[in-house]
């Protein structure tokens, strides 16, 4: 019998058995086209030119059309369905639904959420530990000064000397008074040395002597230090920061 294919109209001489009596479904070799095939009373071919298939899905990697394999019995309509079903899908073939839009307004109102809580949070921890060491910001060399706690050193009562082994140290004396009328906390006092380009060049913290001053009360601090650096030209005393 001779089919026609209805999406090119290419022909196709096939014999009776490949399409059975109840007839089933074919597919083009040249346009990939699928469609039902009835069953059909022979005819007579007079032409001697009509186009045998002879490509067949095999040769193109698509397995073996079961038009072209006469040989063996022709499947349930069903089975068929399922073959050309895995099959590379055709150009005629229904189109499989879109997938689901993402919605930017939706996407943007999330990551604006997700940033306002890690801004909060680094808020909190920044308000709470302080900025870390490696942030390239300027800090302050000293705390701002403590109420009614003032620190007296006068500057004849630093000196550097250099001692008989050849080393040389620095030495600050001076007093805390507590000028208010309620107790306060000592804080931990800083000793800065400078160099005469007024780079810090050598520091050290000198712990208070006791935890609280009295109103009225002055508190002596006599401090010293060796190996110092040769630059070190001068010293700022103050209140370190916490």
């Amino acid at each position: 019998m001779i089919i026609q294919c209805p999406a090119c109209s290419t022909r196709y001489v096939v014999p009776d058995s490949a399409i059975g009596v109840e007839g089933r479904t074919v597919r083009c070799a040249k346009c990939r086209h699928s469609w039902y095939q009835d069953s059909a009373e022979p005819v007579l071919v007079d032409e001697p030119d009509a186009k045998i298939d002879a490509v067949a899905d095999d040769e193109a990697g698509y397995g073996p059309d079961p038009v072209f394999a006469p040989e063996s019995p022709p499947p349930p309509a069903s089975v068929a369905a399922a073959r050309y079903a895995k099959s590379e899908p055709s150009q005629f073939d229904a189109a499989p639904p879109f997938r689901r839009r993402v919605n930017p307004l939706k996407m943007w109102s999330w990551a604006a959420g997700i940033f306002a809580v890690v801004a909060a949070g680094l808020i909190l921890a920044v308000s709470f530990f302080g900025l870390p060491d490696w942030v390239p910001v300027s800090r302050p060399t000293f705390a701002a000064a403590e109420p009614d706690l003032q620190l007296d050193f006068p500057a004849e009562r630093q000196e550097r000397r250099q001692l008989p082994n050849g080393k040389e140290f620095f030495a600050a004396s001076g007093s805390i008074t507590n000028i208010g009328t309620a107790a306060r906390r000592m804080p931990t006092i800083l000793i800065v040395l400078r160099d005469a380009r007024d780079r810090i060049v050598f520091s050290w913290e000198v712990p208070p002597p006791q935890r609280s001053i009295a109103p009225g009360e002055s508190v002596v601090i006599d401090e010293a230090v060796t190996d110092i650096p040769r630059s070190a030209k001068f010293a700022e005393i103050g209140w370190k920061p916490e």
